[in-house]
């Protein structure tokens, strides 16, 4: 085979089961039938919101077969997917004209038949019936009548699959080996990688290949992966002289410029390249490296890349792209994929994965515990004695904390991998601006990362034209804002007051329409600001003038400053508390009704854990309970800067008289402690 010419082809729904003719036979190795109501559910779902979106392809996954000649493909890997779009054409009433066949599995090819041909026949497989009717019932739950034909087209002609047909002269029993140890299909992104290196030469191919297999790995620091190949490969090029004993050296250079693979080496070719286990080694390797926890998997990281590359492309039309890996193929689709681009590609993935391991925390491989914050900013160094070290970023206490807290700020507000253009914003900063470890970069980082989330809050989420019905972000607002001209900006312009944000959020005389995570988030870490730049490391004892002055800003009595000094952002808070519960509103007399206690003076946010123990407790209650240090509930689970505030003014006025027996948190309260909060986010 010429080792050029993929084995890779686009096809529609359409052409899988009515085009040119084709017989699908799965094999009696393969499983029976087992997609559930919620897998084909979701399925469903996803093509119909694309469907909605008006998107021009919608990719569903991988079709993996062995031609075995006279029209009969032999299904390797993909048949659940391909038994499920049968099914879903049933349920809209399209017939097939290509089969569907289950070798030696008579129950199944029964049910199959009688599926597309209403034949009646006996000993048909369970699992295919159970299936055809749950396709039915999600069709009918999902798709609204009006719409029916148009999605029916919709499903045939722009949802596809990437067919990809084994070689003759593979190793199959290798091939099922692999993807057994897996578990999974074909990946995108190892589509992508084909694609990509079809443009290159041998050497290239191979260059690109270490590269690729050092990126992918999201969980270990791109240093430490090339440091374990070069002990592996004595012949090659020392790669340290390449990339210096901080592996940083080479963020001046190009792809031509790093260090070929070992000559003696086998080429590969493509389709070796997608099914060789090449990484066995590497994945030895890497269980002596320092792994964490990463925040971002390949595929989304991949569009991250992809979008840096081509931000200043004049043809690049920056509303059109979406960082969702369900959108990797069609944005790649869009590229001219040619040698240049290629190599660009390549370069700025080695650098994005030094930048993201060295430059934008991660999470240690540990629980959130109260005692040590798990979000670490580490870079690896190679020192000739122990191989490797992790040191803080900063040597400077101060900068160090104040970017830990910056960057999980932004990552515990944006949790889910696609979307993350907080991450996107931070790459591009440091892909222009790299300046070495020297304080004055790492200062100039840490002033970015301030007006970073300052943009975020006064011209996003200030902005109630940038707000859907319920407070959240619209889709594309924050590259509008932040890459005019597509150009990174980040002063923001504070011209909001407190009248403003009660009247998108609310202030307990209208109930709110939402309050987004961030909010919350971006306040904890302006508390926590405040606390670093007036207290921290000042050693006031209790009584002190500068202590009592910042307690009284914050609204509440002198309480341990401890909780600053442990304060993180936890993984674990992100249940909407109200703090004066839902279940004891009234609708006269002193204590709150359901509009006050719906805006930011009565919420908080915490642990699902604290959450769902307590939702319904009155605020005595819940303060007797979440500062109860037996152990009985997490102190990491209510380890919200604004929440203790909450609870320390409430345990401030059970000592009043008139305030005891169930009045230590009224309305009063709500809106003092509202209108202290938004001194600090507005200062």
């Amino acid at each position: 085979m010429n080792n050029m010419q993929l084995p890779l082809k686009v096809i529609s729904v359409f052409d899988l089961y009515n085009g040119e003719s084709a017989i699908y036979e799965v094999p009696i190795y393969q499983r029976n039938y087992a997609w559930e109501k919620e897998e084909i559910s979701a399925l469903v779902q996803d093509v119909y919101n694309a469907f909605v979106s008006k998107k021009e392809n919608y990719f569903i996954g991988t079709l993996v077969s062995f031609y075995k000649g006279d029209r009969i493909y032999e299904v390797i890997d993909g048949q659940q997917r391909l038994t499920t779009v049968f099914l879903i054409l049933h349920s809209l009433g399209v017939k097939c004209k290509n089969q569907l066949t289950y070798r030696a599995r008579k129950k199944a090819c029964n049910a199959i038949g009688f599926l597309n041909s209403s034949k009646e026949v006996e000993d048909k497989d369970f699992g295919i019936m159970r299936g055809a009717a749950y396709a039915e019932c999600a069709l009918n739950e999902i798709v609204p009548q009006k719409d029916w034909e148009f999605f029916k087209t919709f499903f045939q002609k722009n949802v596809r699959l990437v067919h990809y047909q084994v070689p003759r002269d593979i190793d199959l029993n290798h091939y099922f080996e692999i993807m057994n140890s897996r578990g999974e299909q074909l990946e995108m992104s190892e589509v992508i990688k084909a694609r990509l290196m079809e443009k290159l030469n041998e050497t290239d191919r191979a260059k690109f290949n270490q590269l690729w297999e050092c990126c992918c790995e999201m969980n270990t620091y791109i240093q430490q992966k090339y440091y374990n190949i070069d002990s592996h490969n004595k012949n090659r090029p020392d790669v340290k002289r390449f990339f210096g004993n901080n592996y940083s050296s080479f963020l001046t250079m190009s792809f031509d410029e790093l260090p070929n693979v070992d000559d003696t080496q086998k080429k590969l070719t493509i389709s070796e390249v997608l099914f060789s286990n090449t990484t066995k080694q590497i994945n030895e390797d890497s269980q002596k490296s320092d792994s964490f926890q990463p925040i971002l998997d390949f595929p989304n990281f991949l569009l991250i890349v992809l979008k840096i590359t081509k931000i200043h492309d004049p043809l690049f039309v920056i509303e059109d792209f979406v960082l969702d890996d369900k959108e990797l193929l069609n944005q790649f689709d869009k590229v001219d994929i040619n040698t240049a681009f290629v190599k660009e590609f390549a370069f700025n993935l080695i650098k994005a994965k030094f930048f993201l391991d060295n430059y934008i925390v991660h999470h240690s491989c540990e629980d959130d515990t109260i005692e040590n914050n798990p979000w670490k900013l580490q870079c690896w160094k190679w020192e000739k004695d122990s191989g490797g070290v992790l040191s803080s970023l900063s040597s400077d206490k101060n900068i160090q904390d104040n970017i830990v807290h910056l960057l999980s700020m932004f990552e515990v507000s944006f949790t889910a991998r696609q979307r993350k253009n907080y991450l996107f914003y931070c790459l591009l900063y440091l892909f222009d601006n790299y300046g070495k470890e020297t304080d004055s970069f790492l200062a100039d980082y840490r002033r970015f990362l301030n007006n970073l989330a300052d943009k975020y809050f006064w011209d996003v989420y200030m902005v109630s034209e940038n707000l859907n019905e319920i407070n959240v972000p619209r889709p594309g607002c924050f590259d509008q804002i932040l890459l005019p001209q597509k150009m990174l900006n980040v002063i923001p312009e504070k011209n909001k007051n407190q009248n403003d944000f009660n009247s998108i959020y609310g202030d307990g005389t209208i109930t709110s329409k939402g309050i987004p995570l961030f909010i919350f988030n971006y306040l904890d870490y302006k508390i926590w600001l405040k606390y670093s730049d007036s207290v921290r490391g000042k050693k006031f004892e209790k009584g002190n003038s500068e202590r009592d002055a910042f307690f009284n800003d914050l609204g509440c009595n002198d309480f341990e400053l401890r909780y600053f000094d442990l304060f993180y952002f936890s993984r674990t808070r992100r249940s909407l508390e109200h703090y004066f519960p839902q279940a004891n509103v009234t609708e006269n007399g002193e204590l709150p009704n359901v509009t006050q206690i719906n805006c930011l003076g009565n919420y908080a946010m915490i642990g699902s854990e604290a959450n769902s123990s307590g939702s319904n407790w009155s605020p005595k209650t819940k303060l007797d309970h979440y500062l109860d240090y037996s152990g009985k509930i997490r102190q990491v689970s209510v380890a919200s800067l604004k929440f203790i505030i909450m609870m320390q003014i409430c345990k401030d006025n059970q000592f009043l008289p008139e305030r005891n027996n169930g009045k230590e948190w009224l309305f009063a309260d709500i809106k003092k402690h509202q209108s202290k909060m938004l001194d600090i986010l507005f200062c």
